[in-house]
């Protein structure tokens, strides 16, 4: 059988509906728990420093006309170095983090003051991108020089933005030419997933794999 749900349900009321109007995240998100890929977009602030934002919620896609790809970040906080970076340099690097530097990867979380190098204070380093003024991460198996394109709020008013970046140019390593899965390759957030029948007091998102079934070769 199939639950049907489209109020929250009674076990995710209470302590969690407190949660989720805190923080801004439909209940329905944690119903669903549809993964998405883990990226570390990097910019250069106002004061020339790197700036470096931790995204999920993201995907990618060709245009019908004209041979473009691009890719869509669906929750930037308005609020943010991130955004405030777009506005005025409109380029940036999306970088595809490994297993191996995930952890330092997300340590740019607490290392976003404005008068920090964000990349630098979580123990990454900086490259110089090839065709736009946004800073490289070395660590990371992929890299994906962007120019800014268009950005729409979701719901009028609210302070995350949907943001639409063209790719202008890709840098992969040589280890990852032939295969970019498994476990050094594309990460996934799952966001806290749980049981809405039976909500657990504690939850956790979760950074899941992307691996091939070795009798098919299918995803």
């Amino acid at each position: 059988m199939k639950y049907a749900y489209r109020e929250m349900p009674e076990s995710m009321q209470g302590t969690y509906a407190d949660f989720s109007s805190h923080f801004g995240f439909s209940w329905k998100e944690f119903v669903a728990t549809v993964p998405s890929p883990l990226l570390l977009v990097t910019t250069y602030k106002s004061n020339g420093l790197p700036n470096a934002s931790m995204q999920s919620w993201a995907t990618f896609t060709s245009a019908n006309h004209g041979n473009g790809f691009y890719a869509v970040l669906a929750s930037v906080n308005k609020n943010g170095h991130l955004y405030q970076s777009l506005q005025e340099k409109r380029e940036a690097v999306i970088n595809f983090p490994s297993a191996e530097c995930h952890a330092a990867c997300m340590d740019t979380i607490r290392n976003n003051a404005f008068e920090a190098d964000e990349i630098a204070a979580s123990g990454l380093t900086a490259e110089k991108a090839d065709w736009v003024n946004a800073p490289m991460v070395q660590e990371c198996f992929m890299n994906l020089e962007c120019r800014y394109v268009w950005e729409k709020e979701i719901v009028p008013g609210d302070d995350h933005v949907m943001i639409c970046l063209e790719v202008l140019g890709i840098h992969l390593d040589e280890s990852r030419l032939a295969d970019r899965t498994g476990e050094q390759g594309l990460l996934y957030n799952i966001h806290y997933q749980m049981n809405p029948e039976h909500v657990m007091k504690t939850g956790h998102d979760y950074a899941a794999v992307l691996r091939k079934k070795i009798d098919a070769g299918e995803y």
